[in-house]
């Protein structure tokens, strides 16, 4: 028998990517994309916003932008809950024969092993938004928060992530329980292979989704632990809700980032905007809420993915003085 309640909200949002003309690289039309989410979500009654990650460009080289992000998010009439993205602490770890490699399986010089993350860019993070994981409860809803990336990396953070995973069975259970990560957990199928980053053919399915062994050790977690809805963004893309062992996996839309592998499905979502969520005593509806900007890009500067440090031109930033790198 269900116990009637008042209705409230919470909100969900992820991909904001803050950014700076200070920087090498700067997309206006993400801020103008993302400032006209802010207003939205703000003039919205919600008891707290989630943030799934990425809402800085470039923070993981530059702690400029944790300070931007943290005053920009901190304006929020009510709290605002963040895990990590790869942008703000650095992309996945990958070892070939122990060794991280510079590769690039797409041509498109993407990738920098230099920046994948590192336990002094995790410590950062937690130093302006807190620990990169946590659980909370508000008003008999369970909220979880993680950065899924650090299983795998060998850095002192993955045996505390994995700590914190298989306590969350233990902990009490309540009405609901949500979680929130950054990169999504499969790409189509819980089963799927162990996707092979030096493969250009497999190399985006490897970014943007936890591999095997993690991916089940992690899953099993949620699952017995009672996780009802899953939020991940990362892709930028909006997929159809998909239920998986009882679980509602919400595979979301950029509050300001292009979105990316969009022609890969005719059902994917390439809007910008963010999930407003309704508790009631019938449950928990998820509404996806198109921001009132799709403005198309303008006056952007500067290379896409990953660039190496070193060859960063900071010459070409539009404010000075310009950033530099800090790590």
């Amino acid at each position: 028998m269900s116990v009637e309640f008042d209705p409230w909200i919470f909100l969900h949002v992820n991909d904001s990517h803050l950014g700076t003309p200070r920087s090498y690289r700067f997309r206006p039309a993400i801020n103008k994309r993302w400032a006209a989410i802010k207003q939205q979500i703000a003039a919205i009654d919600a008891d707290l916003l989630l943030h799934g990650g990425d809402f800085t460009r470039d923070g993981q080289t530059h702690e400029f932008e944790y300070e931007q992000a943290r005053d920009d998010l901190g304006s929020m009439p009510f709290p605002v809950h963040c895990i990590p993205g790869n942008m703000d602490v650095g992309n996945k770890h990958a070892l070939v024969n122990g060794v991280k490699p510079r590769w690039d399986p797409q041509g498109l010089g993407w990738h920098d092993p230099d920046l994948n993350m590192t336990a002094d860019r995790l410590d950062l993070f937690a130093e302006y938004f807190g620990p990169i994981q946590w659980t909370f409860v508000h008003k008999e809803v369970r909220f979880t928060g993680f950065y899924a990336a650090v299983a795998g990396s060998g850095l002192p953070h993955e045996d505390v992530f994995w700590g914190f995973m298989e306590s969350l069975p233990d902990l009490p259970r309540y009405r609901h329980h949500v979680a929130v990560m950054h990169y999504w957990p499969f790409m189509e199928s819980l089963d799927e292979p162990n996707w092979d980053h030096t493969n250009g053919e497999q190399w985006d399915n490897w970014y943007f989704s936890i591999n095997p062994p993690h991916r089940q050790r992690m899953w099993d977690c949620l699952k017995t632990s009672g996780v009802e809805i899953l939020f991940c963004g990362h892709v930028h893309t909006g997929r159809p809700v998909q239920v998986v062992d009882g679980i509602r996996v919400y595979r979301t839309q950029a509050a300001g980032n292009t979105a990316q592998l969009a022609d890969r499905w005719d059902d994917s979502d390439t809007r910008f905007g963010f999930q407003y969520c309704t508790v009631s005593s019938d449950g928990i509806t998820v509404k996806f809420v198109p921001g009132l900007d799709q403005c198309d890009e303008f006056g952007t500067f500067g290379p896409l993915g990953h660039p190496p440090v070193e060859e960063r031109d900071y010459s070409v930033a539009t404010e000075q003085p310009p950033l530099t790198p800090d790590q």
